[in-house]
């Protein structure tokens, strides 16, 4: 079997740069306004599109204000609340369980810890990482489907390689500060012009844009 050949880092930071160059202005796209409810968003995100969450967090955030407000409402209206994205039952659940968490050990706060946050129902890497980076400014590279479907294409990781890979990989490749902007520019890269659908040689889609 023949062994898959990856990128140099000097090739594969200049992939980087150049999808950063493309999306000079990369931000979310997620609906939130402060800590509390960038988790919310973010948890919610899971398998399901922005577009569909945002559809739903404008009341979300009127009507839960707070971990207290969200911890305190029935199951039962959290679910009515969020029932048109994906997999709003298990969500619902994490929401409030999350958010009591926050009440009872937190002072109602966010954690500004990757470790804490990884704790709280429904809080994976990737959502703790998004937390920290849009919400403190912290370094961080989350990876999601479009972050892993584009390192892979351009060759940056092998074929099979996990979130957790991928993300150190990314992070040696370059420093702390472009960290923030290079996952948010990966994101809109893949979601408006390398689409999963795409199948081109992944270059073509770099030229499109210069």
């Amino acid at each position: 079997m023949t062994e898959e050949k990856l990128l140099s880092t000097t090739a594969a930071r200049k992939v980087l740069r150049t999808i950063n160059q493309m999306y000079p202005d990369a931000q979310s796209e997620l609906i939130w306004d402060n800590n509390f409810h960038l988790l919310c968003a973010v948890l919610m995100s899971a398998q399901t599109t922005d577009k569909m969450v945002n559809r739903v967090m404008p009341k979300f955030i009127k009507d839960y204000p707070n971990p207290q407000k969200l911890a305190e409402a029935p199951l039962t209206e959290i679910e009515n609340h969020i029932a048109q994205i994906g997999l709003y039952r298990s969500k619902a659940k994490h929401l409030k369980a999350a958010a009591q968490i926050l009440v009872d050990q937190y002072d109602s706060q966010v954690p500004k810890d990757k470790q804490i946050l990884v704790t709280l129902p429904g809080v994976g890497v990737k959502t703790a990482n998004v937390v920290l980076a849009d919400g403190f400014g912290i370094p961080a590279i989350a990876v999601d489907t479009h972050v892993s479907r584009i390192a892979k294409r351009f060759k940056i990781v092998p074929q099979d390689a996990k979130p957790l890979e991928i993300e150190h990989r990314l992070e040696q490749i370059l420093p702390e500060d472009e960290w923030i902007h290079t996952h948010h520019a990966l994101i809109l890269f893949g979601r408006y012009s390398m689409t999963a659908r795409d199948k081109n040689d992944p270059y073509t889609y770099l030229k499109r844009e210069n």
